[in-house]
């Protein structure tokens, strides 16, 4: 019995029905679609069973599915070890046509590698987009065809091609929903993936305010930010729609997402990044790596209300605001001379818009190592940053219950750690 002829489009960064370049283009196809996700064994099994992340994708790929229900179609939800899924996949249809976007990620590299190279042993022929960035690898380079390695030349070429081409074009795949694959696919519980429900959950993206994004983001008491970071690293939203929405409603707004794919090319460019130092002149650095004093830091004992705070935010909702992150990031490396890959690891297990590049890119700044970082010897003061962003300490008291009861002393005097992490630097600095 010949099997049945089919196009997949292949979901992993971008899960949505809507603005999605991939699924554009797999839809004008001869081919009915199947639209496919695969749960790959290799990221989940280093995680926890409630892991929060695990949960809002397993959400989102169901809203997606309730969606398909609507034409007759569902969603092909697969879990094991990737290469092996797609093989599976192989066998079962005859696969003419395979669509994705493109992740630019060192892991996902080494994937889609393997897995074209098995689409074309087996006559399948694969298409990749760009979806997830307005420019992508070597889209935004000096005149020499170099990569940028400082921020502003970069923003700044890069407003320069975007605005001869504003508003970036965005794909509507709705005229062409009929020629998903009709089908009843069974779709998964998130027990039988192996998981179960976290009590910490995703918020939903909020972006009434960002007409003064500039005048409330250090505000952490405000609790006035988008929420928008998880919807953008499981690409929930559309990276074009929300571009040429900020462009016209907010510079600095629309400056963060720049910074998102200044990282992004970091990464791609200079894929070392993710174990080591960009700047290998900072190799030489002793850092004391005391784990005592780091598991104080990851619980939020260190007597500094502001980090303090932040981590336990960290901890109980897996978001931290911005302005927060930057003071407990440069605690832990300048005040307690912890390695910024401590931080980096801790990040990624809690944070629910852990994304690699930029993770990475602002641990690398907040530690003075990386392109574009804050100098060595900039040390953030803790008490200062409270005093100037929550000078009522309306969000230190929200996260420290016990604040006005007899607060820990600080566990490092700030002086004394601020002039050994400057001399500290200043040795270990590579001529």
């Amino acid at each position: 019995m010949s099997k049945q002829q089919v196009t997949i489009f292949w979901f992993r960064r971008d899960l949505r029905l809507e603005d999605n370049v991939g699924l554009f283009h797999a839809l004008k196809s001869k081919q009915p679609v199947i639209l496919l996700f695969i749960f790959d064994d290799a990221i989940l099994n280093s995680l926890p069973k409630n892991d929060a992340r695990v949960g809002f994708i397993h959400e989102s790929l169901s809203k997606i599915n309730t969606e398909l229900k609507e034409i007759k179609s569902s969603l092909l939800v697969k879990k094991g070890i990737t290469l092996e899924v797609w093989q599976s996949l192989l066998q079962e249809f005859d696969v003419k046509e395979v669509f994705f976007n493109k992740d630019y990620e060192p892991y996902a590299i080494k994937r889609d590698s393997a897995i074209c190279e098995i689409l074309e042993a087996n006559n399948a022929i694969f298409y990749s987009f760009k979806d997830q960035v307005i420019f992508e690898e070597k889209e935004i380079t000096k005149a020499d065809g170099l990569p940028y390695t400082v921020y502003t030349p970069f923003k700044n070429k890069w407003l320069e091609k975007y605005k001869a081409m504003v508003p970036v074009q965005e794909y509507d795949s709705s005229d062409h929903f009929s020629n998903f694959y009709p089908s009843e696919f069974a779709f998964p519980t998130l027990e039988q993936i192996g998981f179960e429900e976290s009590p910490i959950k995703v918020k939903p993206n909020n972006l009434k305010f960002i007409s003064n994004y500039q005048e409330i983001r250090d505000f952490p008491a405000l609790d006035k930010t988008s929420y928008l970071s998880p919807h953008l690293r499981f690409g929930t939203v559309s990276i074009r729609k929300l571009v040429n929405w900020a462009f016209h409603k907010n510079d600095v707004f629309l400056s963060e997402l720049i910074w998102r794919e200044f990282f992004m090319q970091i990464l791609f460019s200079f894929p070392k990044v993710v174990t080591q130092n960009f700047k290998s002149a900072y190799d030489g650095i002793q850092w004391r790596n005391d784990e005592a004093d780091f598991k104080r830091w990851c619980s939020g004992t260190t007597g500094y209300p502001m980090v303090d705070a932040g981590m336990r935010q960290l901890n109980e909702t897996g978001y931290m605001h911005n302005r927060v992150r930057m003071v407990v990031a440069s605690f832990l490396c300048k005040h307690l001379l912890i390695q910024w890959q401590w931080g980096e690891a801790y990040f990624a297990e809690k944070l629910l818009d852990y994304d690699l590049s930029a993770n990475i890119g602002n641990w690398q700044w907040a530690a003075g190592t990386g392109c574009d970082a804050a100098p060595y010897f900039r040390v953030f003061n803790p008490e200062i940053q409270q005093k100037k962003f929550d000078e009522n300490g309306i969000y230190i008291r929200k996260w420290i219950k016990e604040l006005d009861l007899g607060y820990v002393e600080p566990m490092v005097p700030h002086a004394m750690a601020r002039d050994r992490a400057i001399a500290t630097y200043k040795a270990g600095i590579l001529k």
